[in-house]
């Protein structure tokens, strides 16, 4: 089983190298193959909306930096790890991008599921989905916001489990590696219908 943790730190900011640690540790000893990337060192433009990854050169985004092989690397992955700061509930600019660059692993074509209209799959295997928000304060709405983007993202890429959670920076060593076991657990939830 191959995992890859997506770490969505921005420049500067060093406070998700423990749970990013702990996310590695919770996963080696339940068996996974880890490959952890450090976005913010990769060189990813933003998505320019062109749909060429749908049209012209289907499943691959013609623009030429470091998403392709990120890309890859989530296509050939059982498991996505995303590690994120929250920001007004949704993940940080380095995550969006790599989704967002992503979209070429599903189809332009449409189907329904749970009574939405969402992209066919474009391939027969996609990976299970985690998501790790990283707070300072706790805030309800937030979470709320976070979880429910996850979900809607765990379903529109077809995965077929996810879970979402999250860590505080303040959190000691011990409880951090408490929470992040506890998620990577919870991965049996089914993507079908609304979250």
């Amino acid at each position: 089983m191959r995992a890859i943790i997506l770490n969505g730190a921005l420049d500067g900011d060093d406070g998700l190298a423990p749970i990013a640690q702990a996310l590695d540790a919770a996963l080696a000893v339940r068996g996974w193959a880890v490959e952890r990337i450090a976005l913010r060192d990769k060189r990813i433009v933003y998505c320019k909306g062109c749909f060429d990854c749908w049209v012209k050169t289907p499943g691959v985004c013609p623009t030429r930096d470091d998403a392709s092989s990120v890309t890859r690397a989530i296509a050939r992955s059982d498991l996505v790890v995303l590690l994120s700061p929250v920001t007004f509930g949704g993940y940080s600019s380095e995550i969006k991008k790599v989704l967002d660059r992503a979209i070429g692993l599903v189809s332009p074509m449409f189907t329904r599921i749970g009574g939405e209209v969402h992209h066919r799959a474009r391939y027969a295997r996609y990976p299970a989905l985690l998501a790790v928000g990283v707070t300072t304060d706790a805030n309800a709405e937030e979470e709320r916001i976070f979880s429910t983007l996850v979900a809607r993202n765990a379903l529109n890429l077809h995965a077929p489990a996810y879970a979402a959670g999250f860590v505080s920076r303040d959190d000691a060593p011990g409880r951090i590696r408490e929470i992040v076991a506890q998620l990577v657990s919870r991965l049996a939830k089914p993507c079908k219908g609304v979250a």
